[in-house]
């Protein structure tokens, strides 16, 4: 793993130590929860969601891998092979890791960047090559360097490969159908929150292209401050697969006076969406992400999304909520009865915007528990088509 250092700002007085008090508790908070036996991972949820995430790099070497229910004292995976000159996707991963100069800290020493540069394409290889299903995309080196400056190749390998049987498996299809149906899920959800910029936005016919980086990077490629990667990693690591989408909606939201002050056109709205800025309220977003989420589940929002596409295609929207927890965690009612075919029209929501707020961060960490788990059933994958790397779009510069 790599030592970031950040600078704090330097305030005094009451409000620096009541902050000093709140992370002292919430760190003594993660530490009990690690502690239990077991291991209380619906608190380390709630924890990741609230303010300030996990807090600090050391604190997510313990508590990502049991929000992926990965054995962290595990020996990685070897390969015997040489995966370099075996594996039809090296030259592509090459390519995408020399690009990636910008991910790694300013100032870090050429050749520990280089180090950590043959590590990064080691575990992809190593992951692809177990996990035959599972297709290379560009921009998932952008997912595996965040993982690997914070906890390390050993670790980083087992995170990422259970990750990519969860998380981002509709990302490593052999085509992007389920990456488009995920992205269909944004407007919708800017619908239910603001028909006005929905609507400017239907009629510039900007689509959702501008987001694609976004959704399949974890924001990563995006996003210059490795501290504001890292939050939104905690966040999305304790919640369902599609919160990402939420996140990217409540950008979009957040920017709605910027959007209906473009021109209304294609090439302005997207021109302006494609800039993400660096100062983004990060901390309310998060928080309004999870509300939206709960106020407008993956399932009340299917049928939307489903325009091009049935929902039931992509793994994220078969993701079943098990009571495996304990006994106070229930999973969403709405969403079993989707899984099992029972969900009538009659039986949606009259008024989402009047669903009681409380216990959202308990709400959030229940959604996300089937990951921690391993007891995620897959969604139908997808292999009569073959991938061929010459049809991949070069997505990022």
């Amino acid at each position: 793993m790599v030592t970031i250092l950040t600078r704090g700002c330097q305030s005094r007085g009451p409000e620096q130590g009541n902050f000093n008090a709140k992370r002292k508790k919430k760190v003594a908070e993660i530490h009990q929860a690690l502690n239990s036996d077991p291991t209380d991972v619906a608190a380390l949820r709630r924890m990741a969601i609230s303010e300030g995430g996990l807090l600090t790099d050391e604190i997510r070497r313990k508590v990502w891998p049991k929000l992926l229910n990965v054995n962290a004292n595990d020996p990685p995976p070897v390969s015997g092979k040489n995966l370099r000159q075996m594996s039809k996707d090296y030259q592509q991963v090459l390519l995408d890791v020399r690009r990636s100069l910008r991910r790694f800290p300013p100032g870090m020493p050429e050749e520990q960047r280089e180090g950590l540069q043959e590590e990064l394409i080691d575990i992809i290889l190593l992951i692809l090559e177990r996990n035959p299903q599972l297709h290379y995309y560009q921009g998932y080196h952008d997912i595996v360097v965040t993982f690997l400056l914070v906890v390390g190749e050993r670790l980083a390998t087992s995170l990422v490969e259970k990750l990519s049987t969860h998380h981002l498996r509709d990302f490593m299809d052999p085509t992007m159908d389920n990456t488009k149906h995920i992205l269909n899920y944004l407007m919708p959800i800017i619908d239910q929150v603001n028909p006005e910029l929905h609507d400017f936005m239907q009629s510039a016919e900007v689509g959702t292209i501008f987001a694609l980086s976004w959704l399949i990077t974890w924001f990563g490629h995006v996003l210059s401050d490795f501290r504001h990667v890292v939050r939104l990693y905690d966040f999305f690591l304790a919640c369902h697969p599609l919160m990402p989408i939420y996140f990217a909606a409540v950008i979009v939201l957040y920017r709605e006076q910027e959007v209906l002050d473009c021109d209304c056109d294609m090439a302005s709205v997207h021109h302006l969406l494609s800039q993400i800025p660096q100062d983004l309220p990060y901390e309310t977003l998060i928080s309004r992400a999870g509300d939206l989420f709960v106020q407008f589940p993956p399932s009340e929002l299917a049928r939307e999304a489903a325009a091009q596409q049935q929902a039931e295609r992509t793994a994220a929207s078969t993701f079943k909520d098990f009571e495996l927890a304990s006994a106070q965690q229930r999973p969403d009612m709405v969403l079993r009865q989707r899984f099992r075919g029972l969900l009538r029209p009659e039986d949606r929501t009259e008024d989402v915007l009047t669903k009681p707020r409380t216990n959202r961060f308990v709400k959030l960490a229940v959604m996300g528990l089937t990951v921690a788990l391993g007891a995620a059933a897959l969604a139908v994958v997808k292999s009569a088509l073959e991938w061929a790397p010459k049809f991949q779009l070069q997505l990022f510069p």
